[in-house]
């Protein structure tokens, strides 16, 4: 089989610019049948093969802006393939269940979804995959994806990211971080937390948060941080975080610095101006982009990105020594 494929940003350019045609409307009868089409090409930026329609199903928290940036990419694919996009997100496991079935009872040509809580989502990808509809994972699932009978992930392995950015922190010299989950009970944030603690010399503490209610993550951040003045790293695992810590680092009158996983055009900004440290990204543009055509790959042509192995999106360190080189594709929403 071929070696997981690591993206770069080159792939992200050449996503985006083949991404010219308007997302269509419309909906698919083709169920989970192989389209049939006379042409399987791209002409004009677009594909020439027969329409159809991908659910997208997430476990996005409200406001979270990280999934605006996966959605974009989504988008993107599915306008450069023909393809009717129905997206959407539930943070309760069982609701995100509720909407794959949804999907498959309407008979969609593919779906792509998270697998942040596998116990519940891998009983009803298998009932996909049953009923002759494609599934990859993406974003999170590194480990769970084959299990559900998914074609592909697209992501990042987070005990790998995790035990780098613990790495970093030994060059920083710092002493106690304070791990921030935001949502309880999802693999991928508790398994960033164990590779921190995996790698980093220091003390690594796990608080949990409620990241879908960002005035209590302050105030619960405010306070440990008042409790505890040894914290001199405070690691977000997502970028809305970050900016909160940053806010509860100034009320508790706190020295600790922030890093972060992931990237906003805010978290960006924070970043060239030194309030952030740096970010562990991996590229959620890519990830939305590559799970919708890797279905379109799969229907048209039975192609497989990754040959059966995880495709990685990432990790990749975004400091005070790159951020010029990404900042623009940050405000742009697709990094």
């Amino acid at each position: 089989m071929n070696r997981s494929q690591r993206s770069t940003r080159g792939t992200v350019l050449v996503a985006a610019a083949a991404a010219t045609a308007l997302l269509a409307a419309g909906c698919s009868s083709t169920g989970g049948a192989k389209a049939t089409s006379n042409s399987t090409g791209i002409s004009a930026g677009k594909a020439t093969t027969a329409h159809m329609t991908f659910a997208m199903v997430t476990h996005a928290a409200p406001g979270d802006t990280f999934w605006d940036i996966v959605r974009k990419g989504a988008e993107a694919a599915a306008a450069k393939d023909n393809v009717t996009l129905l997206y959407s997100n539930d943070q309760v496991a069982s609701k995100q269940a509720a909407l794959i079935s949804n999907a498959i009872a309407s008979k969609v040509d593919g779906i792509a979804l998270t697998l942040s809580t596998p116990d519940a989502i891998i009983p009803v990808a298998k009932q996909a995959e049953a009923a002759g509809i494609p599934v990859d994972a993406f974003n999170q699932g590194e480990n769970y994806w084959q299990q559900a009978g998914a074609i592909g992930y697209f992501g990042s392995d987070e005990k790998v990211a995790g035990a780098a950015l613990g790495d970093r922190l030994n060059t920083l010299s710092a002493k106690h971080d304070l791990c921030v989950i935001q949502q309880q009970g999802s693999v991928a944030l508790e398994d960033r937390c164990a590779g921190v603690k995996s790698t980093f010399k220091g003390t690594t503490d796990t608080i949990y948060v409620n990241g879908a209610d960002m005035s209590s993550v302050l105030s619960t951040l405010e306070a440990k941080l008042r409790q505890d003045t040894s914290i001199d790293q405070v690691t977000a695992l997502g970028a809305p975080i970050a900016l909160t810590a940053l806010q509860a680092i100034s009320a508790a009158s706190s020295s600790a610095k922030v890093n972060t996983f992931d990237l906003s055009k805010d978290a960006a900004a924070d970043i060239k101006s030194g309030k952030i440290e740096f970010s562990v990204d991996q590229q959620p543009y890519l990830e939305g982009y590559l799970a919708v055509d890797a279905l379109w790959l799969d229907k048209v042509n039975g192609n497989t990105i990754g040959g059966g192995k995880a495709t990685l999106t990432g990790p990749a360190f975004v400091d005070s020594t790159n951020i010029a080189a990404v900042y623009q594709y940050a405000q742009n929403g697709t990094r």
